[in-house]
């Protein structure tokens, strides 16, 4: 079971376009559960497969996840700059202008 939603959780994020996010929440609310957001962090937090863009997901507040690959903040804060996500000044993602609405 856990490895059938993992997959789920992979094919919705793979959708999320270059330049938008989409939150932990968000992600299991789609998946039809929104007490799953912790199961979402889980899945991409084991996920070896880099079609997958696990970067253009960050929790509800716009932050971004510490275990994030090798270098963390550090590293997915670059790889959101280089798709043109935009950050505040206080150093998150600012959600009002690029949070993903979903499949179509």
């Amino acid at each position: 079971m856990k490895d059938s939603i993992f997959q789920m959780v992979y094919e919705l994020v793979k959708q999320i376009p270059p330049g938008k996010v989409s939150t932990y929440g968000q992600i299991a609310f789609l998946l039809g559960n929104p007490r799953l957001s912790r199961v979402v962090g889980y899945a991409l937090h084991g996920n070896r497969d880099p079609e997958v863009p696990c970067h253009r997901v960050v929790n509800r507040k716009g932050e971004l996840a510490s275990a994030f690959l090798v270098n963390g903040v550090q590293e997915q804060r670059l790889l959101l700059e280089i798709e043109g996500v935009p950050f505040t000044g206080e150093g998150t993602v600012d959600l009002s202008s690029c949070l993903w609405e979903g499949p179509a």
